[in-house]
C-alpha cells in the first residue's frame, strides 16, 4: 500500500500551477506561488485561462543555461517567466526583471539562474506587452497626469515627473498604479476597449496586492513618499473605477434604481487610507521636500464648528438628532453625535468655497463611526453623503468624476421610502444633481450661497487646490514633536478591505 500524503492534494487550484505540476494554495485573486513569481494567475483573469488551455507543452531549461548578456537596446534576450499573453495583458515579469525576482545567483564568478519550467514566451507578444506598457506611461504623463491637479503649477511637476521618478527607483506598486489610473483614463475615453479593460483590471489587482505587501513590511524613510502617492493613486482609481459600474435601471427613477445600487464605501476606505499613510509617515513626509508642495496646497481648514449656527446651509441635516442619539447605544452616542457634526461641518466650508475640489476632504476626514453609520444605511448619513455628492457637481468636467453628482445622488436617494420625513432634506442634492447647466457656473440662487475664496492662514498666495484635498486637513497642522499620533489610529491594511479592481465590463 503506497505511504500516506503528508498533505492534502490540491483540485481546484490554477492552471499555471498545474501546469508546473507543484501544489497550489488556491489562494484568490491570485495564488501565492503566481504572487512569488510575479506572474499573471487565471483566478485574476479569465483570459489568462484561456491562454493556459491552449499553452505548448512546456520547454524546461537546464540548470546551467546562463541569462544572455543585455542587447544594447537594454532589453535582456532571455527567456521570460511569464506564460504568453496577448498584447492587451501586462506581463509582470518579461519586462521587470530585477534581481530580488529571480533565484539566487550561485558562487561561481559567472552568474547563472535556473528558469522555471514555464512556456516560452514569444517575442511578438513580449513586443506588445512592452508596446501597451510604454503606451499607458505615455498617457500618464502627457495627459492623465494633468488631471489630478487645478491650476497648480508646483503640483503638476509632483505628479508629472517626480511620480515617475519615484516609480523607477523600483517601487512595482507605484509603477502599477500609475499604469491602472492610465488605463483607466484610456478606458474612459473609448469604453470598448477590451485591451484596456483588461489592462485596467490587472494592474489595480497588482497595485492593491504589492501596495498591501509593502504595508505589511513597514513604512520607512525609504518608502514613506512613494507609498504615499501610491494611496493618493489608489483613492483615484477607487472613485474612477465608478464610472464603469453597469446600471441597467435608470438612476433618475428612484422605483427602480435601488435595486441595483451599491453604495460607494470604496470611496471611504481609499481616502481614509490616505489619511492613514499620512499620519503613519508624517514625521517623514512633512520634512520631503517633494511632497511638501503637494501638502502645502492644502487649504486651511478655517471650518466653521457650530454646524446649528445662523449661518450653517446644512445645519437642517442634524433635525431631531436627540432623538435617533436616544435609541442609540450608549457606548456609540457620543461618537455617532461627533461623526454628524463634523461631517455637516465639512459640507458647509465646502459648500462656501470657491475651489470646487475642496468637497473631496470629506471622504478622508470624517470619522469611522460616520462611515459605519452610511453603511448601516441609516438616513441621516446617507442624506449627509447626497449632499456630499452634490457639492461634486462643479467637477463633472472632469473626467474620473464624469457625471459623479447625478449617479450617486439619485443612487442614494433611491434608497428613501416613498413619503419619509427625509424627502425635504433631498430637496437640494437633488436639484444640484439634475442641474443641466454648465457645471462651474451654477447660480448663487440655485446653489444656495455666494462661494468665496477662504484667505490663507499665514497671509500668503493660496496654491490652488488638489485632487490631495481629501489628505486629512488637519494632519499638515501637526506639530513635529506630535508625530502621527495625533491623528486617529486606523489599521493600515483593515482601509483596504473593499477595495476592488474595476470591473471588467
Amino acid at each position: 500500500m503506497p505511504p500516506r500524503r503528508s498533505h492534502k492534494k490540491s483540485r481546484a487550484g490554477c492552471r499555471r500551477c498545474k501546469n508546473r505540476k507543484i501544489k497550489c494554495d488556491e489562494v484568490h485573486p491570485r495564488c501565492g506561488n503566481c504572487s512569488k513569481h510575479g506572474v499573471m494567475c487565471d483566478f485574476e483573469s479569465r483570459q489568462v485561462l484561456e491562454e493556459l488551455h491552449t499553452l505548448p507543452t512546456p520547454v524546461t531549461r537546464s540548470p546551467q543555461a546562463p541569462v544572455s548578456a543585455p542587447t544594447s537596446s537594454g532589453s535582456m534576450t532571455m527567456t521570460s517567466t511569464t506564460a504568453p499573453s496577448t498584447a492587451g495583458i501586462p506581463s509582470y515579469d518579461d519586462h521587470r526583471i530585477s534581481p530580488s525576482r529571480l533565484s539566487p545567483p550561485s558562487t561561481s564568478s559567472t552568474p547563472s539562474l535556473t528558469l522555471p519550467s514555464v512556456p516560452i514566451i514569444t517575442s511578438m507578444t513580449r513586443q506588445g506587452d512592452r508596446l501597451l506598457e510604454f503606451q499607458l506611461w505615455h498617457q500618464y504623463i502627457s495627459s492623465t497626469s494633468k488631471t489630478l491637479v487645478m491650476n497648480s503649477p508646483a503640483s503638476t511637476d509632483i505628479w508629472q515627473k517626480d511620480v515617475p521618478r519615484f516609480a523607477l527607483e523600483g517601487r512595482t506598486y507605484l509603477i502599477d498604479a500609475v499604469l491602472s489610473v492610465a488605463a483607466l483614463h484610456l478606458r474612459f475615453k473609448n469604453p470598448e476597449d477590451k485591451v484596456m479593460i483588461e489592462a485596467s483590471h490587472a494592474y489595480s489587482a497588482s497595485t492593491l496586492a504589492e501596495y498591501c505587501r509593502s504595508l505589511n513590511k513597514g513604512i520607512t524613510a525609504e518608502n514613506a513618499d512613494a507609498l504615499f502617492l501610491t494611496s493618493c493613486l489608489i483613492a483615484f482609481q477607487a472613485t474612477a473605477s465608478r464610472l464603469f459600474i453597469k446600471e441597467d435601471s435608470d438612476l433618475t427613477d428612484p422605483s427602480e434604481s435601488h435595486r441595483r445600487y451599491a453604495l460607494p464605501l470604496s470611496w471611504f476606505h481609499a481616502f481614509q487610507g490616505v489619511k492613514t499613510i499620512v499620519a503613519t509617515s508624517w514625521q517623514w513626509i512633512r520634512n520631503s521636500a517633494t511632497l511638501k508642495v503637494v501638502i502645502d496646497s492644502q487649504p486651511g481648514s478655517m471650518l466653521d464648528l457650530n454646524p446649528l449656527g445662523p449661518e450653517s446651509f446644512f445645519g437642517h441635516l442634524l433635525d431631531d438628532l436627540d432623538e435617533e442619539l436616544e435609541q442609540e447605544d450608549e457606548s456609540n452616542r457620543a461618537a455617532t453625535n461627533q461623526g454628524y457634526f463634523h461631517a455637516v461641518c465639512v459640507l458647509n466650508w465646502a459648500h462656501k468655497n470657491q475651489y470646487a475640489p475642496s468637497a473631496l476632504a470629506l471622504p478622508s476626514t470624517v470619522s469611522r463611526r460616520y462611515v459605519e453609520l452610511v453603511e448601516a444605511k441609516r438616513p441621516r448619513a446617507l442624506a449627509i453623503l447626497a449632499c456630499f455628492f452634490a457639492l461634486l457637481k462643479r467637477m463633472d468636467n472632469v473626467w474620473w468624476l464624469d457625471d459623479v453628482a447625478r449617479r450617486e445622488v439619485m443612487g442614494l436617494v433611491s434608497l428613501f421610502e416613498t413619503g419619509s420625513k427625509w424627502w425635504r432634506h433631498l430637496e437640494w442634492p437633488i436639484r444640484i444633481a439634475l442641474w443641466d447647466g454648465e457645471a462651474d457656473a451654477i447660480p448663487a440662487d440655485i446653489w444656495g450661497v455666494e462661494r468665496k475664496e477662504n484667505p490663507p492662514a499665514d497671509g500668503g498666495v493660496l496654491s490652488a487646490e488638489t485632487i490631495l484635498n481629501h489628505i486629512d486637513l488637519m494632519a499638515k497642522m501637526m506639530d513635529s514633536t506630535q508625530g502621527p499620533q495625533s491623528i486617529e489610529s486606523i489599521p493600515v491594511v483593515g482601509d483596504l478591505d473593499g477595495l476592488v479592481p474595476p470591473p471588467l465590463d
